[in-house]
Protein backbone atom coordinates (compact mmCIF):
# COMPACT_ATOMS: atom_id res chain seq x y z
CA UNK A 1 0.00 0.00 0.00
CA UNK A 2 2.65 2.10 0.49
CA UNK A 3 5.14 1.47 -2.47
CA UNK A 4 4.83 4.43 -4.39
CA UNK A 5 6.01 6.68 -0.93
CA UNK A 6 9.08 3.98 -0.53
CA UNK A 7 10.22 4.73 -3.67
CA UNK A 8 9.39 8.42 -3.86
CA UNK A 9 11.07 9.33 -0.07
CA UNK A 10 14.83 9.01 -0.41
CA UNK A 11 14.48 11.21 -3.28
CA UNK A 12 12.61 13.36 -1.69
CA UNK A 13 13.95 13.88 1.62
CA UNK A 14 17.25 14.19 -0.07
CA UNK A 15 15.54 17.07 -2.56
CA UNK A 16 13.34 18.71 0.73
CA UNK A 17 15.32 17.76 3.86
CA UNK A 18 12.75 19.73 5.78
CA UNK A 19 10.40 16.57 5.23
CA UNK A 20 12.88 14.14 7.43
CA UNK A 21 12.10 16.13 11.13
CA UNK A 22 8.60 15.45 10.54
CA UNK A 23 8.12 11.61 9.81
CA UNK A 24 6.47 9.56 12.67
CA UNK A 25 6.44 6.42 13.12
CA UNK A 26 3.26 4.36 12.86
CA UNK A 27 2.02 0.96 12.70
CA UNK A 28 -0.93 -0.16 10.39
CA UNK A 29 -2.65 -2.87 11.77
CA UNK A 30 -3.95 -4.63 8.50
CA UNK A 31 -7.12 -6.64 9.45
CA UNK A 32 -7.95 -9.68 7.96
CA UNK A 33 -11.23 -11.90 8.61
CA UNK A 34 -10.64 -14.22 10.94
CA UNK A 35 -11.59 -15.74 13.85
CA UNK A 36 -9.83 -13.92 17.10
CA UNK A 37 -9.79 -14.56 20.58
CA UNK A 38 -10.03 -11.98 23.72
CA UNK A 39 -6.56 -12.97 24.52
CA UNK A 40 -5.70 -11.63 20.67
CA UNK A 41 -5.19 -7.97 19.01
CA UNK A 42 -8.37 -7.45 16.63
CA UNK A 43 -10.72 -5.78 14.68
CA UNK A 44 -13.99 -5.96 15.56
CA UNK A 45 -13.07 -8.79 17.60
CA UNK A 46 -14.12 -10.37 21.35
CA UNK A 47 -12.34 -8.17 23.80
CA UNK A 48 -10.78 -8.97 27.25
CA UNK A 49 -13.37 -7.21 29.60
CA UNK A 50 -13.30 -7.93 33.43
CA UNK A 51 -16.42 -10.14 34.68
CA UNK A 52 -16.96 -7.66 37.63
CA UNK A 53 -17.03 -4.53 35.31
CA UNK A 54 -20.65 -3.84 33.97
CA UNK A 55 -20.51 -2.99 29.96
CA UNK A 56 -20.50 -0.15 28.93
CA UNK A 57 -24.07 1.65 27.30
CA UNK A 58 -24.41 4.53 25.25
CA UNK A 59 -27.40 6.65 27.11
CA UNK A 60 -26.74 9.97 25.11
CA UNK A 61 -30.26 11.15 23.69
CA UNK A 62 -30.43 11.86 20.14
CA UNK A 63 -29.46 9.38 18.35
CA UNK A 64 -30.15 8.78 14.86
CA UNK A 65 -28.90 6.46 12.01
CA UNK A 66 -27.33 7.35 8.57
CA UNK A 67 -30.20 9.99 6.73
CA UNK A 68 -31.48 11.73 9.66
CA UNK A 69 -33.73 8.57 11.33
CA UNK A 70 -34.17 9.47 14.94
CA UNK A 71 -33.96 6.32 17.58
CA UNK A 72 -35.77 6.62 20.45
CA UNK A 73 -33.74 7.22 23.95
CA UNK A 74 -32.30 4.34 25.50
CA UNK A 75 -29.36 2.33 26.69
CA UNK A 76 -27.82 1.26 23.62
CA UNK A 77 -24.53 -1.02 24.26
CA UNK A 78 -21.21 -0.43 23.03
CA UNK A 79 -19.75 -2.56 20.86
CA UNK A 80 -16.07 -3.58 20.27
CA UNK A 81 -13.81 -1.91 17.47
CA UNK A 82 -10.23 -2.12 18.33
CA UNK A 83 -8.00 -4.22 20.60
CA UNK A 84 -4.46 -3.82 20.80
CA UNK A 85 -2.12 -5.70 23.30
CA UNK A 86 1.30 -3.82 24.13
CA UNK A 87 3.55 -6.87 22.83
CA UNK A 88 1.51 -6.77 19.29
CA UNK A 89 2.27 -3.16 18.47
CA UNK A 90 5.66 -1.96 20.65
CA UNK A 91 5.90 1.35 18.83
CA UNK A 92 2.72 2.35 20.65
CA UNK A 93 3.08 4.07 24.04
CA UNK A 94 0.96 2.49 26.57
CA UNK A 95 0.09 4.19 30.73
CA UNK A 96 3.02 2.81 32.95
CA UNK A 97 1.79 -0.77 34.25
CA UNK A 98 -0.49 -0.74 31.37
CA UNK A 99 -0.38 -3.27 28.33
CA UNK A 100 -4.04 -3.21 26.52
CA UNK A 101 -5.74 -0.86 25.06
CA UNK A 102 -9.53 -1.28 23.96
CA UNK A 103 -11.46 0.91 21.95
CA UNK A 104 -15.32 0.38 22.06
CA UNK A 105 -17.91 3.16 20.26
CA UNK A 106 -21.96 3.20 20.39
CA UNK A 107 -22.69 3.19 16.58
CA UNK A 108 -25.29 5.29 16.36
CA UNK A 109 -24.80 8.62 15.10
CA UNK A 110 -24.33 11.69 17.70
CA UNK A 111 -25.36 14.96 15.64
CA UNK A 112 -23.39 16.57 18.74
CA UNK A 113 -19.90 14.76 17.97
CA UNK A 114 -19.95 15.43 14.35
CA UNK A 115 -22.93 13.03 13.00
CA UNK A 116 -20.16 10.34 13.93
CA UNK A 117 -20.09 7.30 16.66
CA UNK A 118 -19.47 7.89 20.40
CA UNK A 119 -15.82 6.31 21.04
CA UNK A 120 -14.97 4.93 24.92
CA UNK A 121 -11.03 4.27 25.44
CA UNK A 122 -9.90 1.76 27.61
CA UNK A 123 -6.22 0.91 28.75
CA UNK A 124 -5.65 -2.37 30.99
CA UNK A 125 -3.77 -4.76 32.59
CA UNK A 126 -3.80 -7.97 31.00
CA UNK A 127 -2.94 -9.54 34.25
CA UNK A 128 -5.54 -7.92 36.42
CA UNK A 129 -8.04 -8.55 33.75
CA UNK A 130 -7.46 -12.37 34.34
CA UNK A 131 -7.49 -11.76 37.82
CA UNK A 132 -10.53 -10.60 38.24
CA UNK A 133 -12.29 -13.37 35.57
CA UNK A 134 -13.19 -12.60 32.23
CA UNK A 135 -16.69 -11.73 31.00
CA UNK A 136 -17.54 -14.20 28.26
CA UNK A 137 -21.66 -12.58 27.55
CA UNK A 138 -20.27 -9.51 25.71
CA UNK A 139 -23.73 -7.72 24.65
CA UNK A 140 -24.64 -6.99 21.15
CA UNK A 141 -27.14 -4.15 19.87
CA UNK A 142 -30.18 -5.67 19.00
CA UNK A 143 -31.65 -4.76 15.47
CA UNK A 144 -32.32 -1.39 14.85
CA UNK A 145 -30.17 -0.42 17.54
CA UNK A 146 -26.61 -0.01 14.98
CA UNK A 147 -25.73 1.67 12.45
CA UNK A 148 -24.30 -0.53 9.79
CA UNK A 149 -21.45 1.94 8.39
CA UNK A 150 -19.70 1.95 12.02
CA UNK A 151 -20.04 -1.31 12.94
CA UNK A 152 -17.35 -3.30 12.17
CA UNK A 153 -17.65 -6.84 10.58
CA UNK A 154 -16.27 -9.53 10.25
CA UNK A 155 -14.18 -10.01 13.11
CA UNK A 156 -10.60 -9.59 11.88
CA UNK A 157 -7.04 -10.86 13.03
CA UNK A 158 -4.40 -7.97 12.87
CA UNK A 159 -0.69 -8.49 11.19
CA UNK A 160 0.65 -5.18 12.45
CA UNK A 161 2.96 -3.60 10.05
CA UNK A 162 5.61 -0.35 11.23
CA UNK A 163 5.77 2.30 8.49
CA UNK A 164 6.64 6.14 8.46
CA UNK A 165 4.21 8.35 8.04
CA UNK A 166 4.37 11.25 6.88
CA UNK A 167 1.81 14.73 7.33
CA UNK A 168 -0.91 15.25 3.89
CA UNK A 169 -3.06 17.86 4.37
CA UNK A 170 -0.77 19.23 7.49
CA UNK A 171 2.07 19.60 5.34
CA UNK A 172 3.06 23.68 5.03
CA UNK A 173 2.36 24.96 2.26
CA UNK A 174 6.16 25.70 1.45
CA UNK A 175 6.75 22.59 1.64
CA UNK A 176 3.73 21.40 -0.05
CA UNK A 177 4.60 23.57 -3.08
CA UNK A 178 8.51 22.20 -3.12
CA UNK A 179 6.81 18.42 -3.21
CA UNK A 180 5.01 19.59 -6.18
CA UNK A 181 7.59 21.31 -8.15
CA UNK A 182 9.61 18.20 -8.23
CA UNK A 183 8.98 16.54 -11.40
CA UNK A 184 8.79 12.61 -10.61
CA UNK A 185 4.75 11.90 -9.88
CA UNK A 186 5.19 13.90 -6.61
CA UNK A 187 1.73 14.69 -6.70
CA UNK A 188 0.46 12.28 -5.31
CA UNK A 189 2.20 13.03 -2.37
CA UNK A 190 -0.86 13.21 -0.16
CA UNK A 191 -2.20 10.03 -0.89
CA UNK A 192 1.52 8.17 0.13
CA UNK A 193 2.29 10.30 2.66
CA UNK A 194 -0.11 9.54 4.65
CA UNK A 195 -2.42 6.02 3.44
CA UNK A 196 -6.07 6.27 5.09
CA UNK A 197 -6.35 2.80 6.88
CA UNK A 198 -6.55 1.34 10.31
CA UNK A 199 -3.19 2.45 12.22
CA UNK A 200 -1.96 3.24 15.60
CA UNK A 201 0.02 6.40 15.52
CA UNK A 202 1.70 8.49 12.52
CA UNK A 203 -0.58 11.27 11.42
CA UNK A 204 -4.50 10.99 10.36
CA UNK A 205 -5.05 11.15 6.98
CA UNK A 206 -7.48 14.04 6.65
CA UNK A 207 -10.01 14.17 3.36
CA UNK A 208 -11.49 17.29 4.72
CA UNK A 209 -8.62 20.08 6.26
CA UNK A 210 -7.22 19.24 9.43
CA UNK A 211 -9.26 19.61 12.57
CA UNK A 212 -6.57 18.66 15.12
CA UNK A 213 -8.62 18.46 19.16
CA UNK A 214 -7.15 20.86 21.92
CA UNK A 215 -7.05 19.99 25.17
CA UNK A 216 -8.21 21.83 28.34
CA UNK A 217 -4.30 22.49 28.79
CA UNK A 218 -4.38 23.99 25.66
CA UNK A 219 -1.65 21.79 24.09
CA UNK A 220 -2.87 20.19 20.37
CA UNK A 221 -3.44 16.39 21.14
CA UNK A 222 -1.92 13.51 19.96
CA UNK A 223 -3.34 11.03 17.09
CA UNK A 224 -3.26 8.07 18.86
CA UNK A 225 -6.06 5.57 16.02
CA UNK A 226 -7.29 5.80 12.80
CA UNK A 227 -10.29 3.49 12.23
CA UNK A 228 -11.27 3.28 8.52
CA UNK A 229 -13.35 0.72 6.75
CA UNK A 230 -10.18 -1.25 5.42
CA UNK A 231 -10.70 -3.41 2.32
CA UNK A 232 -11.45 -6.36 4.72
CA UNK A 233 -13.69 -4.36 7.59
CA UNK A 234 -17.15 -4.07 6.37
CA UNK A 235 -17.83 0.30 7.33
CA UNK A 236 -18.35 2.90 5.18
CA UNK A 237 -17.71 5.44 7.74
CA UNK A 238 -19.65 8.25 5.44
CA UNK A 239 -18.31 7.55 2.05
CA UNK A 240 -14.81 6.54 2.59
CA UNK A 241 -13.43 8.31 5.53
CA UNK A 242 -12.49 7.69 9.39
CA UNK A 243 -12.90 8.19 12.98
CA UNK A 244 -9.82 9.35 14.37
CA UNK A 245 -8.99 9.50 18.52
CA UNK A 246 -6.81 11.66 20.27
CA UNK A 247 -5.36 11.62 23.56
CA UNK A 248 -3.04 14.15 25.66
CA UNK A 249 -0.15 12.38 27.77
CA UNK A 250 0.13 15.76 29.46
CA UNK A 251 -2.54 15.42 31.67
CA UNK A 252 -3.71 13.03 34.10
CA UNK A 253 -5.89 10.05 32.70
CA UNK A 254 -4.84 10.40 29.31
CA UNK A 255 -7.79 12.86 27.72
CA UNK A 256 -9.70 11.82 24.81
CA UNK A 257 -11.28 13.61 21.95
CA UNK A 258 -12.00 12.13 18.48
CA UNK A 259 -12.99 13.60 14.75
CA UNK A 260 -15.23 11.87 11.93
CA UNK A 261 -13.70 12.59 8.18
CA UNK A 262 -15.01 11.82 5.40
CA UNK A 263 -16.16 12.77 1.88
Amino acid sequence: MRKGLDHFLPVLTERIPELAPLALRATALRPRPGTPTARDSSVGGPVLWPADEPWPHCEQPGHAVMGGETRPAGRVPLVPVVQLFARDVPELRFPEGKDLLQLLWCTLIHPREQDAPLPALHWRAEADVLARGVLRDIPRPAEGEYEDEFLPTPPCTVSPVVSVDHPNQDLPEDLRARVLELDQGFDRYPELACVLETKAGGYPAWIQPPDWPVCDCGERMEHLLSVTGDEHVDMDMGDGGGVYVFLCRRCPGFPVAHRHDCH
